[in-house]
């Protein structure tokens, strides 16, 4: 195992992130973006989870109203457009293989998984299945890495510089 390209979570991100989830957190290993408040919006999961299953999806988008927007991107067809995009512009598909393959060497610098070798997520490098993933993605590498996730960032209702969190930590 490698050093991972984000800083290690915390038990604090832990728990703000089961909160977003609405479930415990598993087997995160970094906080790979965060809010303009500096909560979690996506999380880096082991690629091998602890009870020893593969995990190929590194990245995995867990901001609230981030997942929500997306969510109403892909409940409006976005992701057969983006697909088409894929399939009919050569410089699309060219900058969404490099995304793949980027996606592909930040999970091995974590640890390489056999059964998992050469697959990334959201559909890359051919097609569009989930835009979670690839929004995560650009989120996470910064603009200009995964062509399709930005696009989706530009395109939904939701940016990672206006906060929209919730206090994580009331109790009450």
């Amino acid at each position: 195992m490698t050093t991972p390209p984000f800083a290690p979570v915390t038990e604090d991100d832990i728990a703000v992130v089961s909160a977003q989830l609405g479930r415990p957190a598993r087997d995160v290993v970094g906080i790979a973006a965060r809010c303009i408040c500096g909560a979690p919006t996506v999380v880096a999961t082991a690629p091998r989870l602890s009870d020893g299953s593969p995990f190929p999806t590194l990245y995995y988008l867990c901001h609230p109203a981030a997942t929500a927007a997306v969510s109403t991107l892909e409940a409006n067809q976005v992701m057969a457009e983006y697909s088409d995009l894929v399939l009919g512009d050569a410089a699309v598909a060219f900058a969404y293989a490099r995304a793949h393959a980027a996606y592909l060497a930040d999970r091995d610098r974590i640890e390489v998984v056999p059964e998992v070798a050469g697959i990334s997520a959201g559909g890359m490098p051919n097609r569009v299945k989930c835009l979670h993933a690839l929004v995560g993605h650009a989120l996470a590498a910064g603009p200009g890495v995964n062509p399709i996730g930005d696009l989706a960032l530009e395109r939904a209702d939701w940016s990672p510089l206006v906060c929209e969190c919730i206090d994580y930590t009331d109790k009450t």
